[in-house]
């Protein structure tokens, strides 16, 4: 649980919707039952904790020794998430792999049976032609993605035969002791010791930011015996920690093997096989008929019965079946739209993914810096008699530390800092005093208290007050205010707002308290979020908010996003009685999802496509990277880990989400041109056929193949045009 400020809502006398959300704390936030695939591996993670208790023993003093490392580094392997690469030449013959590629090998057997080899050398070249435009396109998405790929720190401070040594962190073992500070990344799950980096017990906490994880704004406090994750920022203090898991074992881990389980093929590839199987099987049809009528007709005649004779107007027919066009052309106008995008600030990693996006039917959106800005900020105010917005924010910011890192404390000191004048006009040389008053004391915040303090002296009067920050039912209570504070107050809770109370003493007295008002924060919705959210309802396209925040607050933001109000939390995805055809209908139904964690965001977008439905799924953190594998297209927004980036299909790198309408319009004008080549391309090679067909077994008639293939090339050159052709833009989702 989140300690500090996110403490100021006590368990005991605050409202239930106003309780800090424990999601930020991915190890207590899975409620998805036993029975689940999901459940099994947590249960299995708690056996293997049992175990992992005695290696956990290491003196803080001395860390491991050499050979203690090293007999659990063979034990437990590298400190690193396994990465499958696959072999360049694997990826450049797997485009030789489908049915058309068979089709266009098949005539190359042909070829080689009744030596023509010239057209073998043609039909060979058209194969590779379609494997090298493929995997060049292919090749650079992928440089593109890697253009943006951030590095991350690869180094850390650990305690080995009683040193510290500067250690790589993929030779980390469990019961290793590391040194965090500020801004270190967490190497590995690790427990912290309460001890400092001096070897003196420390009761100071450290403020973790976990967003790669959670994807929530707000950083989370750890105290001694908490568990800090491997890959969160260290923002806020320094402590000792053992490690107590490594590699695939880690938190994200878990996220890891989701991504590993998930296919890849997507829509575009089925439809390709599905229009060569077509062809295939219908050549064959009309082959096998030729054949059978040619060794009837000339089963007597020495010269036109022979096999290789025969099988000419079986290569011609072949041949014509052959959409060679079809993959370059598809390839063609995919690559041309995805430059285009890329002029958008829209990336494309998978080629494919350009056709995928114009059939989406749902948009499954990351909350937190997607949707919101990701920061926390001044929402509309309780005011009491005779004090102003300006008044609550001075004050706040009176009784706030300065140079503290705890988010809301940074969110109240910004927007006094630009809303109250007498602030905003101090010399930039001025910036820690406050003209007019002069902070004598000041009390840190006390979890007991849950408030800060701090003793003011107004140095035009010369008077002398105090000034009282902190949770609101404790500064009501001892203010003594009644009524509307506390209408307010529950209010604010009911629309999942964080509030703070702030009040001050009378001048003169530090006993009688007086109620300056109430401060709400909320993490505000993007400038274009709602506009986007509406053009892509107009477009057809659902729009469903995830976030692993409270429901109340997803309620909130959903609000003002023009969203619906139906959000269902996790607890909807793990209910062992409900069918699975009710839990898909559900998800559909709703308006977004609250308090989930990776393998609930990952169900979410399986449930919608058990329905029929598209789904796209955008996030940035490494909780968001296995749904992004499972969507049909996963988008990886701006500001996205390596993680996310790895998963996705298509990368953002402007803010927010509007440049998704601008993918949406292209892809579909894509699809409408792929549509037009794809359909005049069938009807084309059926025409083909059946007339070679005909004029085969009715006059007995053949034509040389190196001109059909020259006829077919001819064709294909003059289509190419569709790939830069001007489409309607389909108003829905296409099918």
């Amino acid at each position: 649980m989140v300690r500090g400020y996110k403490e100021l809502h006590d368990p005991d006398t605050d409202t239930a919707p106003l309780r800090d959300h424990d999601s930020l704390d991915p190890s207590a936030n899975s409620r998805l039952h036993p029975g689940s695939r999901w459940g099994d591996a947590k249960e299995h993670r708690q056996e293997e904790d049992v175990e992992m208790e005695e290696l956990l023993s290491t003196s803080p003093a001395t860390g491991l020794t050499t050979e203690q490392a090293s007999q659990r580094l063979r034990q437990f392997g590298p400190n690193e998430l396994p990465v499958t690469k696959r072999s360049q030449a694997l990826k450049f013959l797997g485009y030789f792999v489908g049915p058309i590629a068979f089709l266009i090998e098949l005539a190359c057997i042909i070829s080689v049976i009744v030596k023509d080899w010239f057209n073998f050398a043609i039909i060979l070249g058209l194969l590779f032609l379609n494997a090298i435009i493929g995997y060049v396109e292919e090749e650079r998405a992928e440089s593109a993605v890697d253009a943006l790929r951030q590095t991350l720190a690869h180094r850390t401070k650990c305690w080995r035969d009683g040193h510290l040594h500067d250690l790589d962190t993929s030779l980390l073992v469990p019961g290793d002791v590391i040194v965090l500070r500020l801004g270190d990344i967490v190497p590995a799950d690790a427990r912290l010791l309460g001890i400092g980096v001096t070897g003196i017990e420390t009761d100071s906490d450290l403020l973790v930011d976990q967003s790669s994880l959670t994807g929530e704004s707000l950083a989370v406090r750890k105290r001694k015996g908490d568990e800090v994750f491997s890959s969160t920022i260290i923002k806020q203090g320094q402590q000792m920690a053992i490690v107590a898991k490594t590699g695939s074992k880690t938190y994200i881990g878990i996220a890891a093997h989701l991504m590993a389980n998930t296919k890849d093929e997507g829509h575009f590839q089925k439809v390709i096989g599905r229009i060569g199987n077509f062809l295939i099987f219908f050549t064959l049809f009309l082959v096998i008929l030729i054949i059978i009528f040619q060794f009837i007709s000339f089963r007597n005649d020495p010269v036109r019965g022979q096999v290789l004779k025969i099988l000419g107007p079986v290569l011609i027919l072949a041949v014509a079946a052959i959409p060679v066009g079809l993959p370059t052309v598809c390839s063609v106008t995919m690559a041309v739209g995805a430059r285009g995008l890329a002029a958008k600030q829209v990336i494309v990693k998978r080629l494919a993914a350009v056709e995928e996006m114009s059939s989406l039917s749902v948009i499954c959106s990351d909350k937190t810096g997607t949707l919101t800005k990701n920061e926390l900020s001044f929402d509309e105010p309780f005011l009491c008699d005779d004090y102003s917005a300006d008044d609550l924010l001075l004050y706040s910011y009176l009784a706030s530390e300065f140079g503290a890192n705890d988010p809301i404390e940074l969110a109240v000191r910004f927007a006094a800092e630009h809303q109250v004048p007498l602030l905003r006009n101090r010399s930039s040389t001025q910036t820690h005093l406050i003209p007019g008053f002069e902070v004598n004391e000041f009390v840190p915040f006390n979890p007991s208290a849950k408030m800060t303090q701090a003793i003011v002296r107004n140095t035009e009067d010369d008077t002398t007050f105090v000034v009282a920050k902190g949770a609101p039912q404790v500064i009501i209570k001892m203010t003594g205010h009644h009524g509307p504070a506390v209408k307010a107050y529950v209010a604010m809770a009911k629309r999942g707002l964080r509030a703070l109370g702030v009040a001050r003493t009378v001048a003169g007295s530090r006993d009688q308290w007086q109620l300056v008002g109430l401060i709400s924060l909320l993490d505000p919705p993007r400038e274009d979020s709602a506009e986007t959210i509406e053009r892509c309802q107009q477009m057809g396209v659902s729009v469903k908010m995830v976030t692993g925040d409270q429901q109340l607050i997803a309620k909130e933001v959903a609000r003002r996003l023009g969203l619906g109000q139906v959000i269902l939390d996790a607890s909807h995805l793990a209910n062992p009685d409900l069918p699975e055809l009710v839990l898909s209908e559900r998800c559909y139904k709703s308006d977004g999802f609250a308090e989930v964690t990776p393998e609930h965001k990952f169900r979410i977008v399986e449930m919608i496509q058990k329905r029929g439905y598209s789904v796209g799924m955008t996030g940035d953190g490494v909780n968001d990277a296995p749904a992004l594998k499972k969507a049909n297209v996963g988008i990886a927004v701006h500001g996205c880990t390596d993680a996310a980036r790895s998963a996705a299909d298509i990368v953002l790198t402007a803010p927010g989400l509007s440049t998704i309408i601008e993918g949406i319009l292209a892809s579909r004008a894509i699809f409408q041109r792929m549509r037009s080549y794809a359909l005049y391309r069938i009807t084309s090679t059926v025409h083909f056929l059946i007339f070679f067909f005909v004029v085969v077994l009715a006059y007995d008639w053949t034509l040389p193949a190196k001109l059909l293939i020259m006829i077919c090339i001819l064709n294909d050159l003059a289509t190419l045009v569709i790939a830069v052709d001007h489409a309607q833009v389909s108003t829905r989702p296409d099918k």
